[in-house]
């Protein structure tokens, strides 16, 4: 299944993508596309009902974010060999882990605005894990049990107060409308395999990132299993697993992305993003 949240900001429908691409209502079935309606029990009844009986929402209305009321959206760095080396960083010996704001999550075709004092903000294409059941101490072979699908993010990132203004990542992980996410959750079930999935991300037309899932350091299910040792991933929790390379910060000169740029970016399988850079201001 295709399940997409539909509407104008915090106002989100449920919905269902149908065989024609279209977006079909699922109100009368679940509140939202959240936790509750990820759980394993949830999606078995969601995959039972005839989608062409439901009611067929009109026009092209905006897409939210794939997920709703998320509770922890968790971030893997360098995870991609060829990145690292682009950044001149060391391959880590364990997952590296950052927490983006949940405040930051936007609808995958909508504006990113660039922070006031922005001077370097950047790109990462990225596939992101929902989970589906609660996870603690899950080993590696289970792990995928846990995942309720997959979506795209673009983990958009301003180097400067990652990486220059000192403490942890996240000061240029969380800025406001920096986590792109959908434009849909794709359900584990249609991925025939995660770890080969190819991956792409163009600016203003030029591609930028071309790289394919295949060359991940750790893989999902390590993600999965290893971040539960640390703390308990609940139903509608959102990991994104890393960048392949060609980021601006990788560049020679470095090239980051201004008031204007246009970015579009896809992974096998999951759909298309697009958003427009816009210059600051308060939302």
């Amino acid at each position: 299944m295709k399940l997409v949240r539909y509407g104008k900001p915090g106002r989100e429908k449920p919905g269902i993508v149908d065989s024609d691409g279209k977006i079909r209502d699922l109100s009368g079935h679940v509140s939202d596309i959240d936790g509750a309606a990820l759980s394993p029990k949830s999606l078995a009844k969601l995959a039972r009902i005839k989608v062409d009986k439901l009611p067929l929402v009109r026009g092209r209305p905006r897409l939210g974010p794939c997920v709703g009321n998320v509770g922890n959206f968790i971030a893997v760095g360098l995870n991609y060999a060829d990145h690292a080396a682009e950044t001149n960083s060391p391959i880590p010996k364990e997952p590296i882990l950052f927490n983006k704001a949940v405040s930051c999550i936007v609808g995958p075709n909508d504006e990113v605005i660039l922070p006031k004092t922005s001077e370097k903000t950047d790109w990462e294409v990225e596939i992101a894990v929902v989970i589906g059941t609660r996870a603690s101490y899950v080993s590696e072979r289970e792990a995928l049990d846990y995942v309720a699908g997959y979506c795209i993010c673009n983990d958009v990132s301003e180097r400067s107060f990652q990486i220059e203004r000192g403490g942890q990542w996240m000061k240029g992980k969380g800025c406001p409308t920096f986590g792109p996410v959908g434009p849909w959750l794709v359900t584990r079930d249609e991925i025939r395999d995660v770890q080969k999935l190819s991956m792409w991300l163009d600016v203003n037309g030029k591609r930028m990132q071309t790289g394919n899932t295949s060359t991940m350091i750790f893989s999902i299910k390590t993600i999965v299993s290893y971040i539960s040792q640390f703390m308990t991933l609940n139903p509608g929790d959102v990991i994104t697993t890393g960048t392949p390379p060609g980021v601006g910060m990788g560049m020679k000169p470095p090239c980051f992305l201004k008031a204007g740029d246009i970015m579009r970016l896809g992974i096998e399988g999951l759909g298309e993003q697009k958003q427009v850079v816009s210059a600051h201001r308060v939302i």
